[in-house]
């Protein structure tokens, strides 16, 4: 699976305006169900670049082997978004 420009646009839009992170995360869900989307807290993050900065928030991409899970910088890889706030 990839991510497309799209799919960041919108991540970022509904994620950046959406009243708490929590409801940016289910909107995202219910809208995508196909991208797996975490929660995470700011800290287990903190040496990891995110792909999105949305004020406090950020929004990492993540790929997986199917048993370990990277972030990466690059859309055509990601398998899930993982969001924080600071």
């Amino acid at each position: 699976m990839s991510l497309t420009a799209e799919q960041l646009d919108a991540a970022a839009a509904l994620i950046g305006a959406a009243p708490t992170l929590r409801e940016g995360a289910a909107q995202w869900r219910t809208r995508h169900p196909e991208v797996r989307t975490m929660l995470v807290d700011a800290m287990d993050m903190r040496d990891e670049t995110a792909a999105l900065r949305l004020g406090t928030r950020s929004v990492y991409l993540a790929t997986s082997n199917g048993h370990c899970w990277s972030i990466t910088q690059k859309p055509e890889e990601a398998d899930a978004l993982i969001l924080t706030q600071d």
